[in-house]
C-alpha cells in the first residue's frame, strides 16, 4: 500500500473514514453544507465576528475576558513590535531571552501564588515538554480519564521515553482516585495530573478531595488551568477558588484564553522549575514566546488585578446562559463554568443544530466521534465578558428555536 492511499480514502471512503474513528468521511458532510470547521473569520470584533460578510454573535471562543481587543493590550503588542521586532528567531538557552520573559515569568509566579515560572511558546508545549522533564523510569503518573489532549500527549513521551507508568482515575473520581493510590507501592515517586476546569464539559476538578489524597500517598499535584485562570478565584485560578493557593505543586496556564494571545507557562518550586528549563526538550528547542505576545499576556495581568469586574461578569454570563438552557431541558452535563457543553448525542442532529444556530448568527463549535465517544456529539458553547445582556438575550431565544426544531 502507497503511503499517502489512505489519506484520499479518508475523504471517499466511508469504511477508511471509519477506520480512523470517524463515523463518516468529511465530504459527505462537506456536500451537505454542515461541516463546521475551518470556517475563514472575516472580521474578529470579541463578541462579535464577521464571516461571508454575515456579522454572527460568537460563543465558540475562549476569550473568556474579551481582551483581544483592548486598546491597552493592542497598544502594547504594537509597541513591543516597535521596540524589539517581531522575532527573537532563537530559542530562550541562546538568543531568544529577552528582559521581558524574566519580568512575565517573576509577574506570572506571584500571579498564581508560585515561586517561579517558566513560558513557553505554545500552551500545548508546557504539557509535551514538562512532564516527561519531571518524571523518571519507573516513576508513576496518574491522570483523571478527561484530561486534555496535550497531558495525554505528554504522559504518552514519558512513557516512551522515559519508561514511566501511567495509571487514570474516573473523572472527577476521587474515590477511584484514593483506591488507584492505596494500591500503589510506596517507593516510587508519583505524579497526579488534572485540569483545574475541563476544557469540554466545564466542570471543576475537586482539588479540596485531591490535594489531601496527593498528599498522605505521597504524590505531587499537576493542576491545568488554561481554562481556569482569567475565570476562577478571581482570575487566578482553581487553587485560588478553593482557597487553596500554593497547594497545587505545579501549575500549568495558557495564554490564548484569558490572555489574549498564544503561549503558556509552567509555575511552581524554584529548583522544580529550574530542573524543567534545562530538560523540557520542547522548551530548548523552539524559538521563544515572541516580544508582542510577551508585551500583550503583560497587559492583559495589568487589566485582570485593575478590573476583577470582568471576572465576575463572564461568569454571571456563564451562569445564567447554564441555568436558562436547562431549564429549556438541554443536557449541559456538569458544566460551572463559562464552558457550556449542550450534548445532543446523535451527530447529524448536531450538525443540523449548529447549522440552525449558524444560520441564525449564532457562531459555536462542534464536538463530533472521534473526539467525544459515538453517542456523546455536542455542541461546545463558551461566554465572554464582553457579551451584552442583548446578545445573551438573543443567544437563549436562539436555543429556543433549536430545540424546537429538534
Amino acid at each position: 500500500m502507497d503511503l499517502f492511499e489512505k489519506c484520499a480514502g479518508f475523504y471517499n471512503d466511508p469504511k477508511v473514514a471509519q477506520k480512523y474513528g470517524y463515523p463518516t468521511n468529511p465530504r459527505t458532510v462537506q456536500e451537505m453544507g454542515m461541516f463546521p470547521f475551518f470556517i475563514p473569520i472575516e472580521q474578529a470584533e470579541g463578541p462579535e465576528v464577521v464571516i461571508d460578510g454575515k456579522r454572527l454573535i460568537m460563543i465558540g471562543s475562549n476569550n473568556y475576558l474579551g481582551l483581544t481587543n483592548h486598546p491597552k493590550v493592542k497598544e502594547a503588542a504594537i509597541e513591543a513590535v516597535r521596540k524589539y521586532g517581531t522575532s527573537c528567531t532563537g530559542s530562550r538557552f541562546l538568543n531568544g531571552t529577552l528582559q521581558m520573559h524574566l519580568d512575565l515569568e517573576e509577574r506570572l509566579a506571584k500571579f498564581v501564588n508560585m515561586e517561579a515560572a517558566l513560558v513557553y511558546s505554545t500552551g500545548f508545549q508546557v504539557n509535551l515538554g514538562s512532564i516527561p522533564a519531571i518524571v523518571d523510569a519507573n516513576d508513576i503518573i496518574i491522570t483523571d480519564k478527561e484530561v486534555h489532549a496535550s497531558i495525554v500527549d505528554g504522559v504518552r513521551q514519558a512513557r516512551v521515553q522515559k519508561k514511566a507508568h501511567v495509571r487514570h482515575f474516573k473523572h472527577n473520581d476521587t474515590g477511584d482516585l484514593e483506591s488507584i493510590l492505596k494500591a500503589l507501592p510506596p517507593e516510587p515517586a508519583k505524579l497526579v495530573i488534572v485540569d483545574g476546569v475541563f476544557s469540554m464539559g466545564g466542570d471543576i476538578a475537586p482539588l479540596p478531595e485531591i490535594a489531601p489524597l496527593c498528599k498522605q500517598y505521597g504524590a505531587r499535584l499537576m493542576v491545568d488551568d488554561a481554562h481556569s485562570l482569567g475565570v476562577l478565584g478571581g482570575g487566578r485560578g482553581t487553587a485560588h477558588h478553593f482557597n487553596m493557593a500554593g497547594e497545587a505543586d505545579l501549575v500549568m496556564g495558557t495564554f490564548s484564553k484569558s490572555f489574549a494571545a498564544i503561549g503558556g507557562f509552567l509555575a511552581g518550586r524554584k529548583d522544580v522549575i529550574h530542573w524543567v528549563q534545562i530538560f523540557s526538550r520542547p522548551f530548548i528547542f523552539s524559538a521563544s514566546l515572541a516580544p508582542a505576545m510577551v508585551a500583550t499576556v503583560l497587559a492583559c495581568l495589568d487589566i485582570i488585578e485593575q478590573e476583577p469586574e470582568r471576572v465576575a461578569r463572564v461568569n454571571q454570563v456563564g451562569d445564567t446562559i447554564r441555568r436558562e438552557l436547562k431549564g429549556m431541558g438541554y443536557n449541559t452535563l456538569g458544566s460551572q463554568t463559562p464552558i457550556v457543553p449542550i450534548v445532543i448525542g446523535d451527530m447529524m442532529k448536531t450538525l443540523q443544530a449548529w447549522k440552525v444556530l449558524f444560520d441564525s448568527g449564532i457562531y459555536t463549535n462542534v464536538a463530533l466521534p472521534p473526539a467525544v465517544p459515538t453517542d456523546l456529539s455536542l455542541l461546545r458553547t463558551s461566554y465572554m465578558a464582553t457579551h451584552t445582556d442583548e446578545q445573551v438575550e438573543r443567544i437563549l431565544e436562539t436555543f429556543k428555536k433549536v430545540k424546537h426544531i429538534l
